[in-house]
């Protein structure tokens, strides 16, 4: 009882620092951006490891986060290991394969009725497939490394990449594109000129979306088979063993790579349509 007390009032103090700073002329500048979030953070894993110990919830049902960064500790080798199979082999590569055909496929079909016509429907059917039926095909295709996940990773990607290049694509207004013309400006000049920095905001839109979608394909396609290595095969087989502490190291794992990939890409975005009213202060 002395625990959940406890946790009751310090989230009450949290809560109410965090009101306090959000109030404040902290915000205003980029460190202080990222203290409100990281209080709100260290709130949330206060709460729930006092709940945990004030409530004596079995750590088979959910284990403390003191348990869980003890075991990150502590096995810092073997999450790397799976880091390295899932996010650098599996999902990166993946990534990048399946974004930029998407967006060569999108200029193609920009070009062509017939592939607008033929190929959208196609690709609305396809990315509508579950990815717990595709996973064990592809992997009885490409195998059971990093490479049928790659391939599931591809497949995840390309069609929200595709979408929305090809919506950015039209975004160009069409004085915009009569100017060129009247410039004598030829397709490709017009497309490198204008169209695709204009399509840029929605490139980097699908481009974030597929950043988590990478991640959670890998992940998922390694229940289906892989190597002794990998995120999706150590939650397999720790949820098998109830060696819960290992699962949610994992979890926690995969949740700061992906968080850290989707930054990456938001700030490359940043750079590139610094122009952008979405990007202005």
């Amino acid at each position: 009882m002395t625990w959940v007390l406890g946790t009751m009032l310090f989230w009450a103090a949290a809560w109410a620092l965090n009101i306090r700073l959000a109030a404040s002329r902290v915000t205003q500048s980029r460190a202080g951006r990222l203290i409100i979030p990281a209080v709100f953070g260290l709130t949330l894993l206060g709460v729930w490891e006092g709940l945990v110990h004030g409530l004596q919830v079995p750590a088979v049902i959910l284990p403390p986060p003191s348990a869980i960064a003890a075991k990150i500790a502590g096995n810092t080798s073997t999450l790397w290991i799976d880091f390295v199979q899932t996010f650098v082999k599996g999902a990166l590569s993946g990534y990048g394969i399946g974004c930029l055909a998407a967006i060569i496929v999108a200029v193609l079909i920009d070009r062509s009725a017939f592939l607008r016509a033929g190929l959208l429907p196609v690709g609305n059917f396809v990315s509508a497939l579950p990815i717990v039926g595709i996973s064990p095909i592809l992997v009885m295709w490409f195998g059971f490394d990093w490479h049928s996940k790659a391939a599931v990773v591809v497949v995840m990607v390309f069609f929200p990449v595709l979408v929305n290049t090809l919506a950015g694509l039209r975004a160009a207004e069409p004085m915009q594109r009569d100017l060129m013309a009247t410039w004598g400006a030829s397709y490709w000049q017009t497309l490198w000129k204008l169209r695709l920095p204009a399509a840029m905001p929605f490139i980097f839109n699908g481009l974030k979306i597929a950043t988590t979608l990478a991640l959670i394909g890998a992940i998922v396609a390694e229940f289906f088979g892989s190597p002794t290595r990998g995120m999706g095969f150590r939650i397999s087989t720790e949820v098998g063993r109830l060696g819960l502490d290992m699962v949610w190291a994992e979890i926690a794992v995969a949740a700061l790579a992906g968080s850290a990939f989707y930054g990456v890409i938001a700030l490359i975005e940043r750079r590139v349509t610094f122009w952008h009213p979405s990007q202005r202060r």
